[in-house]
């Protein structure tokens, strides 16, 4: 008699490897999670470019991709997002702000570069140059006179040396609304194509974990000596600086990014935010 070996397909997963990123990925890299999905790593803006493309099926987005890709589905509950300073998202200048005008854009942000120019447009005053550079502070500044940084190269900064504004203080002291900067979002085909275990679950999870107060101090003790900052700074950003909930005041928030972002041509119209749930997608 012969025997057939069924092999169900393992999800891919797109993720970033950055500090604020990591208490998501806790029992990915640490738990039995791991071993159900493929995991590869990457940069914001690549990690949304493997959606669209296919590449991957889940992947960590920048709020601003949800825009341009069609048919995600957002894992509910958990984000990356802001309700006080971030650290890790900086207009980095050598001049006061009102007197900027060519701002350099890391390229490795969609979501950070259009609320750099959501703030200037609607309250910081128009009229500034924008220029897409990789993140590198003293290029950037040779080139321009500010230039957006985001994750782990915005927390190396000395802000002693430059004038620093971080955007999602920016934002919050001007609307009231925390800011979204990211979710997990997967491709609406590939549930169809997998026996998906709940993911909704596996992924609020793996961020419960890590975000228990033993495993931050152990991510804060092995990223810090990475980013010349002390476990106790590392640690303080996790807990205090990064928001990991993807609730109903950041859902208002992340909203009214959408339709400030279409009001001064940063993005395009937004669809409406559709959301994973147990068997099928719910439109909202």
């Amino acid at each position: 008699m012969l025997e057939l070996n069924i092999v169900t397909k393992r999800l891919r997963i797109s993720a970033i490897s950055y500090l604020n990123t990591a208490p998501l990925m806790w029992d990915f890299e640490h738990g039995r999670a791991g071993s159900e999905f493929e995991i590869s790593y990457t940069i914001p803006s690549l990690c949304a470019e493997a959606l669209r493309t296919g590449a991957a099926d889940i992947g960590i987005i920048p709020a601003a991709a949800y825009v341009t890709i069609p048919d995600l589905l957002i894992l509910p509950s958990v984000a990356i997002a802001a309700r006080r300073a971030v650290r890790s998202i900086l207009l980095v200048s050598k001049i006061p702000l009102e007197e900027i005008r060519t701002v350099a854009l890391d390229t490795s942000s969609l979501t950070s570069v259009a609320l750099t120019k959501v703030l200037f447009a609607k309250w910081l005053g128009g009229g500034r140059q924008f220029r897409d550079m990789v993140p590198d502070l003293v290029a950037m500044l040779r080139e321009c006179d500010a230039g957006l940084l985001i994750g782990d190269p915005a927390l190396e900064v000395n802000r002693s040396v430059y004038h620093t504004y971080d955007l999602a203080e920016e934002w919050i002291r001007r609307t009231g609304m925390p800011f979204v900067f990211a979710f997990w979002a997967v491709r609406a085909a590939a549930i169809g194509q997998s026996d998906a275990p709940d993911l909704a679950q596996i992924f609020q999870t793996s961020r419960d974990h890590g975000l228990e107060p033993a495993n931050v101090a152990r991510i804060a003790e092995e990223w810090a000596p990475r980013l010349g900052m002390s476990a106790a700074s590392a640690r303080s950003y996790l807990t205090e600086n990064i928001y990991y909930s993807l609730d109903p005041d950041c859902l208002q928030g992340l909203q009214l990014f959408y339709r400030h972002a279409q009001e001064c041509g940063a993005l395009p119209h937004a669809p409406a935010l559709r959301f994973l749930e147990i068997d099928k997608p719910v439109a909202t």
